[in-house]
């Protein structure tokens, strides 16, 4: 169970995440469109999960990569947006988001019964 700080932090960084990916860092998709689904902080503030929504990517395993490379300059470019408001910026680690995908392979069970 995540505290209300956590929430918070997590609500933020989503955020800013969501507007540094697809505006300041848009060449890290390669081509795909990046959506920040969820964020989820350690209870600790050092680790930082970015779960991403890949859409109309070619490679999603190469996007996710590409992404966890380049995470030192995504946190730095993240510090300077939330500086003021963050003491400690967390180390980002990014997953793919496939939970769009599940919902549609349900409803295409459903649909087939």
């Amino acid at each position: 169970m995540e505290s209300q700080r956590q929430q918070k932090i997590s609500r933020l960084l989503q955020k800013d995440l969501g507007n540094i990916l697809q505006k300041d860092m848009s060449n890290l998709g390669l081509g795909a469109m990046l959506t920040v689904t969820k964020v989820s902080v350690t209870t600790d503030l050092s680790l930082a999960k970015v779960y991403v929504s890949l859409l109309a990517a070619n490679d999603h395993k190469k996007v996710i990569t590409n992404l966890n490379k380049h995470s030192k300059e995504v946190r730095y470019i993240l510090g300077q947006h939330v500086r003021n408001q963050l003491r400690i910026i967390p180390n980002l680690r990014f997953f793919e988001d496939d939970s769009l995908d599940y919902l549609e392979n349900i409803e295409r069970l459903l649909k087939n019964d």
